[in-house]
């Protein structure tokens, strides 16, 4: 669908390109914006591999357990039913960690293994548990304390203070977090009526 959308709003600059007489600047305007675009990942690549790195060596090593622990709280509250020790656990535990530390793309593999182990324990495959929607509610509010993908674009773009951003970041996501947290208890209350 999304697909569609792109091709219909490149469809219509094209055609009000050539209908306005502007078919050169629209022709000029693909190209910057392939150069530019092309120049911002290359710029972010290396904060989100070095990131990346770090979340990986964390997995590894006692923070892991540190970030768990920290997380705990908030999870045994919104998780509930889930077994505290389960795989599906501690890949929504990492996940969540990862999210916070602002690293979409790194924990995108983390939430993916959480939502497989989640519907192995799914006593009603054709259907999402409670938990795979508090999962994916929780995880499209993404809580940040670093917003890292944020200060890397804003850096790369040349801002002067790329992180003068964190206190909206945290006012906004805090409250997205715990919106969507309450929002989603509820309907899974009406849903089990």
């Amino acid at each position: 669908m999304l697909n569609k959308i792109w091709c219909f709003f490149i469809l219509i600059s094209i055609i009000f390109g050539i209908a306005s007489g502007n078919i050169e600047a629209v022709n000029n305007s693909v190209f910057s914006s392939i150069e530019n675009t092309m120049t911002l990942l290359i710029k972010m690549i290396g904060g989100m591999c070095f990131w990346s790195g770090i979340m990986e060596i964390a997995m590894h090593t006692s923070l892991q357990n540190k970030l768990k622990n920290f997380i705990k709280p908030i999870n045994n509250f919104i998780f509930a039913k889930l077994d505290k020790n389960s795989s599906a656990y501690e890949n929504i535990s990492m996940n969540m960690a990862t999210n916070m530390l602002g690293l979409g793309n790194a924990a995108t593999p983390l939430g993916l293994k959480a939502v497989e182990e989640l519907e192995k324990i799914n006593d009603k495959p054709d259907r999402l548990s409670d938990e795979e929607i508090m999962f994916i509610a929780i995880n499209t509010a993404s809580l940040q304390v670093i917003p890292t993908s944020i200060i890397t674009i804003r850096s790369s773009l040349g801002s002067t203070a790329p992180g003068s951003i964190i206190l909206g970041v945290w006012f906004s996501t805090v409250v997205a977090f715990i919106s969507i947290i309450i929002i989603t208890k509820i309907y899974l209350k009406i849903r089990r009526k």
